[in-house]
């Protein structure tokens, strides 16, 4: 298993801990067994060959579309919006969100249908893969998460090696298709164009009070460079604990705690990407190997991607949407597929180092070295 993901995950975990003891002091004995769980899942998850996920691919997939089906006719809403089903609960502790195991199932989906098809000639299929079950999340109604879906579904394809040209020409035929769909879209939930309204506007309106963004944006400035601890004096507001827990692990761990977590992710990049470095050197490449690199960089882009959605809302450069922030917001569903997520990493590397030729293995050591010296002196 890699160091440097071990060492991220924990980190961030650490740092939800902090957040949510900050938030929602009553919630911390149960985010912290849930974190304890999810971090078992990952060393177990990384203990499968990659041409396991690529064999369960299709069926997981098709399993997830049916839940994003159930979901549309049984789901429930948030308490924030009602009209919307985007939770299947069925008492106690079992509720999830269908939505986040179909980012796990499409990836499993598309790296297992690339990886034994090959890419020429095959964007039709992967087109229909990828906007069946986007349309499917985009009807709960959850835009950010369909979006995150989208792209999700674009960066596979980059990995499995579509060419440029041909991603291009499918985004613009797909943007001029869907141009009525999402006027009426629109039509028919208007709190979304009035959120994204009133987020142009939260500049002025903020004379009169502070909206969620505002307290976010006020806690990060009184957390300093140190933090006030989970146990530091401040305001209740909406989400603390969820969408804007990255406010409140600012508060508790300052600056440094933000730092330490954007180093997290840049640390989950680093050791994606060099999996599928590593995997391009090796020749000839099977269909294992190739499904493993696309796994890798599929299952990055779900964790960072959907970081960098999140944190650009709590910066307030995007409105408000609901996504949480991989392995720190409070949440089971998340926290959950995330793990899993990293544990296919892990796979993926071990794979590749394992198909690597022995001098290849011995650049890759002294790499891995200087990564881990750069880590060491960053912290």
């Amino acid at each position: 298993m890699s160091v440097q993901l071990i060492i991220a995950q924990v980190l961030l975990m650490a740092l939800g801990l902090l957040g949510v003891a900050a938030a929602r002091p009553d919630l911390i004995v149960e985010h912290g067994w849930k974190t304890a769980l999810a971090l078992g899942i990952t060393f177990l998850v990384a203990r499968l060959r990659p041409k396991t996920f690529l064999k369960l691919g299709p069926p997981f997939w098709a399993f997830t579309l049916l839940l994003l089906i159930l979901v549309l006719f049984i789901g429930k809403g948030t308490q924030e919006s009602e009209a919307t089903k985007r939770w299947l609960d069925f008492g106690g502790p079992f509720r999830f969100q269908p939505s986040e195991l179909a980012k796990l199932g499409l990836i499993m989906m598309l790296a297992s249908f690339f990886s034994r098809r090959g890419v020429q000639n095959k964007l039709l299929s992967a087109t229909v893969m990828i906007v069946l079950t986007t349309v499917l999340v985009f009807a709960e109604p959850d835009l950010g998460s369909s979006v995150l879906m989208f792209g999700l579904g674009i960066i596979l394809m980059y990995a499995a090696g579509v060419r440029i040209s041909n991603i291009t020409g499918f985004l613009l035929a797909l943007g001029l298709m869907a141009l009525p769909v999402f006027s009426r879209y629109l039509e028919k939930h208007p709190y979304i164009l009035a959120r994204w309204q009133g987020h142009q506007t939260r500049d002025e309106e903020r004379a009169v009070g502070l909206d969620q963004i505002g307290f976010a944006h006020r806690d990060l400035t009184w957390g300093g460079w140190w933090g006030q601890g989970p146990d530091g004096k401040r305001y209740e507001y909406f989400a603390a604990h969820t969408d804007m827990v990255v406010a409140s692990v600012g508060f508790t761990a300052g600056l440094l705690g933000v730092i330490t977590l954007l180093f997290c992710y840049w640390l989950i990049v680093s050791v994606s990407l060099h999996a599928s470095q590593l995997a391009a050197r090796i020749r000839p490449m099977t269909s294992e190997i190739h499904g493993a690199s696309i796994l890798a960089t599929g299952a990055m882009f779900m964790i960072v991607g959907q970081a960098m959605v999140n944190l650009a809302v709590a910066a307030g450069v995007f409105p408000v949407t609901g996504v949480p922030l991989p392995l720190v917001s409070f949440g089971f569903s998340s926290m959950l597929t995330m793990s899993v997520a990293l544990g296919i990493i892990h796979s993926a590397l071990r794979e590749v180092r394992r198909s690597l030729p022995e001098t290849a293995v011995q650049s890759a050591e002294v790499v891995d070295a200087g990564t881990e010296a750069v880590g060491q002196s960053a912290d």
